[in-house]
């Protein structure tokens, strides 16, 4: 199972996790409610995952300008 990062805001590639034997709950994904899951992971047909998170440039925008979490697509 391949695991994709990439960023929610800007959609730049973080990172990928490339073990077929890597559990959900080794990622943390045990941790999450249904509603948080939804909105963070997807899988796609072939069998990867793509866990959408905040890269530092982006978090580093909000916070300097928290106006910016209020729009739907605020750093692309």
């Amino acid at each position: 199972m391949a695991i994709n990062y990439v960023c929610r805001h800007c959609r730049t590639f973080i990172g990928r996790i490339d073990a077929p034997d890597v559990s959900e709950l080794q990622l943390g994904f045990h941790s999450l409610t249904p509603d948080e899951r939804r909105d963070i992971i997807a899988y796609d047909s072939s069998g990867e995952t793509t866990v959408r998170v905040t890269c530092d440039y982006c978090r580093e925008a909000l916070n300097n300008n928290p106006e910016l979490s209020l729009l739907t697509n605020p750093l692309q």
